[in-house]
């Protein structure tokens, strides 16, 4: 695709066995890094940070699709000879942070237009999510999410309520962005093979409403009420809400629904209205 090795041949090269400590399981079929890609839209003049580069299948892609620059936060140092590789190969495009994802300060080291792609390791992918969803102030400093998680896990950001996958991560996700699961990956494209199909999701910030609840608050509610989710609101968020059988009714919501039943909306009209007493 780009005049590199096949990632395979690098693998080998750097004896890259993959660490299930760090969550790796790398891509090998550069078509499917560069479809992965592609479905996040242009990326010309684009900044992509990527999570876990591994040896470099997606960061090829994201290079060879015409990335500005390419920022990776990688924890294992036995990946950055190959992914020193990879940058000369593309003069310098690629800047690799020696480092933990989860405790970089990435924000502060990106300007202009920021995109966020990566083939997430599994173990702390739902952490690293919520930390960039959860940032404040919004809208985010990134144009988009294109995300590779355990298809589970894709399933929960994208669950409708009345639904098992339905949760905490489902309303926070939907409350800030317009999400989908593009398309899901077979455990066979990876090196080695995890033990589940995986899915990629994209995800765009939207805008919130003006007067728009803060996320601490929504958080609280969300909480108290998916920790205790086989239970009617009434009894979830007794220690939550002052009296409430009758704020929940004052809101049209019924208190002896459960936590699952309630839209996103409905979340927010109970935060809102929190806010005011």
């Amino acid at each position: 695709m780009d005049g590199l090795p096949p990632l395979r041949e690098v693998i080998a090269k750097h004896e890259l066995a993959a660490k299930k400590s760090l969550g790796q399981n790398f891509l090998c079929d550069l078509n499917l890094t560069s479809r992965i890609a592609r479905f996040a839209g242009s990326l010309d003049g684009v900044t992509v940070v990527e999570i876990g580069p591994g040896p470099g299948g997606l960061t090829r892609a994201l290079l060879f699709e015409g990335a500005k620059r390419v920022l990776a936060i990688e924890m294992d140092e036995r990946a950055i000879p190959a992914l020193d590789e990879v940058s000369e190969h593309y003069n310098g495009k690629l800047e690799v942070i020696l480092g933990d994802a989860l405790k970089t300060d990435i924000q502060n080291q990106v300007s202009g237009r920021v995109k966020i792609i990566a083939n997430l390791p599994y173990n702390v992918a739902t952490m690293l999510l919520l930390n960039w969803l959860e940032n404040d102030p919004w809208p985010a400093w990134f144009e988009s999410l294109t995300l590779m998680f355990q298809k589970e896990v894709a399933e929960r950001i994208v669950a409708k309520p009345s639904t098992k996958a339905y949760g905490r991560l489902s309303v926070i996700s939907q409350w800030r962005c317009d999400c989908q699961i593009a398309f899901t990956v077979d455990r066979a494209n990876f090196m080695p093979p995890p033990k589940v199909t995986s899915a990629i999701i994209h995800m765009v910030p939207k805008a919130l409403a003006a007067d728009a609840p803060s996320l601490k608050t929504l958080s609280s509610i969300t909480m108290a009420a998916f920790n205790q989710r086989r239970k009617m609101l009434r009894a979830s968020l007794k220690n939550t809400l002052p009296n409430a059988i009758e704020f929940l009714t004052d809101l049209d919501i019924d208190p002896t629904l459960r936590a699952d039943a309630l839209c996103v909306e409905d979340y927010l009209k109970i935060a809102t209205k929190y806010e005011t007493l």
